[in-house]
């Protein structure tokens, strides 16, 4: 297995589907889309579903009956106007997300899982289910997975970096060889924070930026709480996102 990553969608590289493409893709938005989704989707959300665009949201909601959809909705770390819910992992609490479609659009996140849709395999990561997520990896072998980091509008993150690097220890740990710089730069940033990844997530840009929005200390713990699920969120169709474990 070889492991690259790509600090934001628009590095990752065209011909996603081609003979130098991936066999897996893994999308990152620590601070704080795949946490959230990890965290509905093991309180017993039906599904995720990621949206880059608004009105696209807006149009598949209409489909759904109230009682079974919320709108998750966050822009500038806000939550949307409109929305049930923000981008928060401690807002999809099991009496609000049992049995329900997540209709899911975030500042980050969604893009990058828009990017790698067409991928025959794409999960979802964040640090608390970065073990759950290797041992799927490390089970079903393909020759090529690409992390896909979500940065901060198109910019280098920190904590998605983190993130990264936690999984590659894992992986590399199983016999993965490390496939670019970038990968090589994120295990040496995990070396180094692995001891306290919270203090990193709050030194980092986004962290900051939240701090600035109010208090998000709830946040800050959960995103940076290592291997605490065991829920693999995998693409099963394009955009959709369910639970799987392993």
């Amino acid at each position: 297995m070889k492991v690259s990553y790509f600090h934001v969608a628009a590095e990752v590289p065209e011909g996603i589907n081609g003979p130098n493409g991936p066999d897996a893709a893994v999308v990152i938005d620590v601070l704080r889309a795949t946490t959230t989704i990890a965290w509905a989707l093991h309180n017993g959300a039906e599904a995720v579903q990621a949206f880059a665009d608004l009105d696209e949201l807006r149009a598949e909601a209409r489909s759904w009956p109230d009682e079974k959809r919320l709108l998750v909705g966050e822009r500038g770390g806000s939550k949307l106007n409109g929305f049930d819910l923000g981008n928060s992992p401690v807002s999809v609490l099991p009496e609000t997300v049992q049995g329900k479609r997540l209709l899911m659009s975030t500042t980050n996140g969604t893009r990058s899982l828009h990017k790698v849709r067409e991928v025959s395999c794409v999960l979802t990561m964040a640090l608390p289910n970065r073990l759950a997520v290797a041992q799927r990896l490390i089970q079903d072998q393909p020759q090529h997975v690409w992390m896909v980091g979500s940065g901060w509008e198109g910019t280098y993150s920190l904590e998605d970096s983190l993130a990264a690097g936690a999984l590659a220890e894992s992986l590399v740990a199983s016999g993965a060889t490390i496939a670019n710089d970038e990968m090589q730069a994120a295990l040496a940033l995990w070396s180094q924070w692995k001891g306290n990844p919270e203090a990193c997530l709050r030194i980092a840009s986004h962290g900051q930026r939240l701090i600035g929005l109010g208090d998000h200390d709830a946040d800050f713990q959960c995103c940076a709480e290592l291997d605490k699920l065991s829920v693999v969120p995998m693409q099963v169709e394009p955009g959709v996102l369910r639970a799987t474990s392993c």
